[in-house]
């Protein structure tokens, strides 16, 4: 079993500890709720050090990139930071990923860490005609940190002083110097909260992570578990690779269909892509809310008169409404915002509604 350089940590501040995906990560600390409130409320620090990291560099490296993502990475600056599925042939979601772009010819990709010996062993075959092209895993020498919540921003500067350009505008990167050691401090989230990822060394990890709490906890800042990173990126409904999608599904059936920019020369998958587009999609992904008791889980049924429809891919209690909220690839004919359908969970079928997602958005800063 893997640990995080943050590992003592997290057992001073008594957190239950689970196995996900061969590291030993903090489920949660306090409860999931308390957890996620806070966050909501004020801030909260997250260990996602178990992110896979791989570099991607050479002369070739920008081109390379903008053929394995379905995302337009053409007209990316230095600096900034792209969402996009990897897809194979088929169109099918072999990952979501963010590309930092260092510069023209050096790429970060941060990718789902249960991905990360598939996704390498991938880029590398699609890498074999440019003979120029290095892609190196640096997950073990580098680790992320991430600051999430409306008083984030407040906290940041509260650690580090008032620093130019930190933080930086949403989707881009700067590099600061923290004891000596370099760290990128980038602004994506997966909580839907404002707030950065700090990528550092990870010899300097503990030491940064007990900065921020230490300068942070007065004002309320507490370690927040994978439980609550759940709860909340599912209320924000942002996808999570496994549960709303995988290599049998395309982005074309999910909310980020959006990243499939056609209008690209080529990138893996298109060709698939672009005939599923002319037949049209037969499922799609949705997002409902129980009407009354009972909580949604991965896998459970989708009904509809008695018929199966579907079935749920991510599902868990929202603790700002205090309902089960949820999201499922179900048969395109009765994705309707207002639809009722019903949610098998054991021997009862329980009352549901098809809503706008995302079930929680906040105005973020720039």
């Amino acid at each position: 079993m893997k640990r995080t350089p943050l590992y003592e940590s997290h057992l001073k501040y008594h957190a239950k500890m689970v196995s996900y995906h061969d590291y030993s990560m903090p489920i949660q600390y306090d409860s999931i709720i308390n957890e996620h409130l806070l966050v909501r409320n004020k801030a909260g620090l997250f260990d996602v050090s178990h992110m896979g990291k791989v570099e991607i560099y050479g002369d070739d490296a920008h081109s390379f990139v903008q053929q394995v993502v379905t995302n337009d990475a053409a007209q990316l600056s230095d600096k900034q930071v792209l969402y996009s599925p990897l897809c194979n042939e088929k169109g099918g979601i072999i990952d979501d990923i963010l590309i930092y772009k260092i510069d023209t010819k050096k790429f970060l990709f941060i990718i789902n860490c249960a991905n990360t010996e598939k996704d390498i062993a991938w880029l590398t075959e699609q890498a074999k005609p440019c003979k120029s092209l290095k892609i190196k895993n640096v997950g073990d020498d580098m680790s992320i940190i991430a600051l999430q919540g409306p008083s984030s921003m407040e906290m940041l500067e509260n650690t580090f002083g008032h620093n130019k350009g930190m933080p930086p505008k949403r989707f881009y990167l700067d590099e600061f110097l923290f004891d000596d050691s370099r760290m990128i401090v980038s602004s994506t989230g997966y909580t839907g909260e404002d707030g950065v990822e700090i990528l550092i060394d990870a010899k300097y990890a503990l030491k940064l992570w007990n900065r921020i709490l230490e300068k942070n906890e007065p004002a309320g800042l507490k370690p927040i578990g994978l439980g609550a990173r759940d709860t909340l990126r599912l209320e924000a409904c942002y996808l999570l690779y496994g549960n709303d999608m995988d290599e049998t599904v395309t982005p074309l059936e999910t909310p980020i269909d959006w990243t499939v920019k056609f209008s690209k020369d080529s990138f893996i998958g298109k060709h698939a892509l672009l005939e599923q587009r002319k037949k049209g999609i037969e499922r799609k992904l949705i997002g409902f809310v129980m009407a009354n008791q009972g909580i949604p889980r991965h896998d459970y049924p989708v009904v509809k008169n008695g018929e199966v429809i579907g079935k749920v891919t991510s599902g868990t209690f929202n603790p700002t409404t205090k309902k089960g909220i949820g999201l499922a690839r179900i048969n395109v004919r009765h994705a309707r915002i207002g639809e009722d359908i019903q949610i098998q969970i054991r021997d009862n079928c329980c009352e549901a509604r098809i809503v706008k997602i995302p079930f929680y958005k906040r105005e973020l800063k720039k």
